[in-house]
C-alpha cells in the first residue's frame, strides 16, 4: 500500500484544487458524492480539470482526462474520491483511465460505497498504475461527510437550524416569531437550502407560519419540502401545496385523517408511515436520494430528532433581542435530564456574524448524540 502520511506532498496544492472544483457542485449531486479531479502532464503541469456536476452527467475524472487529451499519457490523475469500477448510469471511470496513460493516480478518499470500496483502486494497481492514497483524506471526508453518513447508515445526513433571541426564545408566547433574525441571516438560510436536498417541517409550522421553504432560486431544481403530520389536519391552502415552484411530500402517520387526503391540491406526493418518529422518515428520504436534509422545525420534532440521532450538525441563530415571557417558545422540549451528566455535550463550534445576528455552527460529538 502508498499512503500519504501527512500533508506535505508535491500533489498537495493539486488535490486542494480537486477540493475546491468538487465544492462547486455542492448540493446538486445527491445521490452520488462530490468529486474534483485535475490532471498532470509527465512534467507536472496542469492539462485537465473537471467536477461532477450532477448524478447521471460525467464523472470528475472523465471530464479532466477529456480536457488533457493525449497530454495526459505519463501524467497524473489527482481526485478526491476513489474512481468507480463499476456500471451505473455512466460506464467506469477505470476504464478510461486505464485507456488514458497515466502513470500515477492520487486519491483522497476511498469511497465507502460496496460497489467501490477498494475496488477500484486495486484495479488500477493490478494494472501497473501507481495509486497513492490519503493526501488530504480528512478534507476530502468532511466534503462528502453527507454522502458518507447516507452510505453507512441508511439516512440522510440530518442539520438542525433555528433561530432565537439571546434570551433563548423562538417565538413570543402568542406564537408571533417574525422575525427574529435578520435578512442577512435569512438569505444565508437560503443559501443552506439549496445545499440541502429536503427541507423538513412539521404541521404546527405550517399552521403557525405558512412557510415556503424554498432557496428562493439558488438551487434547481428546489429541495424536496417534507411536511410530518400526525393527523393530516392541514390548511388546504398553504404556500407548501404550490408544486410549480418546489415539489411537496406529505409523510403522515397510521392515525391520520386519510379522507382530508382527497382535499389537497393536486401535483402532492404522499408518504404513509407506521408512525410519525423521525427516524422512519429518513430511509425513506434515503431512497429518494437525499444525502442532506435539513430540519427547520418545531420544539417536540426538533428534540425527538436529536434523541433519536436523526441530527448531525445545528445551525443557530442568536439574534440581540430580547423577548422574555416564561411561556415563550423555546427550540427544544424537554429531554428529561435530571443529571448534567445527561446532557448532550456538542463538538467545536465556528462563529460568524450575520448583521446584527450570530451564527453558531457545531457537530454533535462523533457525528451524533
Amino acid at each position: 500500500m502508498m499512503e500519504f502520511t501527512g500533508s506535505n506532498s508535491v500533489f498537495e496544492p493539486w488535490m486542494r484544487r480537486a477540493l475546491q472544483l468538487a465544492a462547486l457542485a455542492d448540493g446538486l449531486t445527491s445521490p452520488n458524492p462530490l468529486v474534483g479531479a485535475v490532471v498532470l502532464n509527465g512534467q507536472g503541469k496542469l492539462v485537465g480539470e473537471g467536477f461532477h456536476l450532477r448524478a447521471g452527467e460525467s464523472h470528475a475524472e472523465v471530464d479532466a482526462l477529456k480536457q488533457a487529451g493525449n497530454n495526459a499519457k505519463d501524467g497524473t490523475l489527482i481526485v478526491t474520491l476513489e474512481p468507480c469500477c463499476h456500471h451505473g448510469k455512466t460506464p467506469p471511470c477505470t476504464d478510461l483511465i486505464l485507456s488514458s496513460g497515466v502513470k500515477k493516480v492520487v486519491v483522497a478518499l476511498e469511497d465507502p460505497d460496496p460497489r467501490v470500496s477498494g475496488k477500484g483502486i486495486s484495479r488500477l494497481r493490478a494494472a501497473g498504475i501507481e495509486v497513492f492514497t490519503g493526501l488530504l483524506e480528512e478534507e476530502a471526508a468532511f466534503q462528502n461527510r453527507a454522502f458518507i453518513f447516507r452510505i453507512r447508515n441508511g439516512r440522510p445526513w440530518g442539520v438542525l437550524k433555528w433561530a432565537m433571541s439571546l434570551d433563548g426564545r423562538t417565538g413570543l408566547p402568542n406564537g408571533q416569531s417574525k422575525w427574529i433574525s435578520g435578512n442577512e441571516s435569512r438569505k444565508w438560510v437560503y443559501k443552506l437550502r439549496s445545499k440541502c436536498d429536503a427541507v423538513i417541517v412539521g404541521s404546527g409550522t405550517v399552521r403557525s407560519d405558512d412557510p415556503l421553504l424554498t432557496s428562493r432560486g439558488l438551487s434547481r431544481p428546489e429541495p424536496l419540502r417534507v411536511v410530518l403530520s400526525k393527523s393530516l389536519r392541514l390548511p388546504f391552502n398553504a404556500q407548501l401545496w404550490n408544486t410549480s415552484l418546489a415539489k411537496t411530500l406529505i409523510a403522515y402517520g397510521p392515525d391520520a385523517l386519510k379522507e382530508n387526503l382527497e382535499e389537497f391540491p393536486k401535483g402532492l406526493s404522499f408518504l404513509p408511515l407506521n408512525s410519525t418518529s423521525p427516524i422512519e422518515l429518513l430511509p425513506a428520504l434515503a431512497k429518494r436520494d437525499c444525502n442532506r436534509v435539513l430540519w427547520e422545525c418545531g420544539s417536540a420534532i426538533a428534540s425527538e430528532a436529536i434523541q433519536q440521532g436523526c441530527v448531525q450538525e445545528l445551525a443557530v441563530f442568536v439574534a440581540p433581542k430580547l423577548l422574555g415571557g416564561i411561556k415563550s417558545m423555546a427550540p427544544l422540549d424537554d429531554f428529561g435530564f435530571t443529571s448534567m451528566n445527561q446532557v448532550i455535550e456538542m463538538g467545536n463550534f465556528s462563529m460568524e456574524k450575520f448583521g446584527q445576528d450570530l451564527l453558531l455552527r457545531m457537530p454533535f460529538l462523533g457525528g451524533k448524540p
